[in-house]
């Protein structure tokens, strides 16, 4: 069960928010970093749907795996408060929404510290 499921409803909003501040403490440049990485590792086009206005194409859990490092994910997963083989399908369900829920006019807004 991924964090956003288990969360339910305005908690899940709360965690759509809390997504980018998190990635922003592990990764230099925040989500807009990690979005680059996704690009360069060849999912630009998942990356373009979630920004652009149409459907958000999907990322798998796998996907995401080749890109993040290990130093990364225990990062990422000790501060969602989630074991470190749950990150990645959580990543995989939120990410697409939280960049599309930043990003409403098509470039990312980043959230004010």
């Amino acid at each position: 069960m991924s964090l956003l499921n288990s969360l339910g409803g305005s908690l899940g909003q709360i965690a759509l928010k809390a997504l980018p501040g998190v990635i922003q403490q592990v990764l230099p440049g925040g989500l807009n970093a990690l979005l680059d990485q996704l690009r360069r590792s060849g999912y630009e086009s998942q990356v373009n749907s979630w920004l652009g206005r149409g459907p958000n194409e999907p990322i798998t859990a796998d996907d995401l795996r080749k890109v993040l490092d290990n130093d990364q994910v225990r990062q990422m997963a000790g501060k969602l408060g989630i074991p470190m083989d749950q990150l990645f399908p959580t990543l995989a369900q939120a990410l697409p929404e939280t960049v599309d829920h930043h990003s409403p006019d098509g470039t990312l807004q980043v959230p004010k510290a």
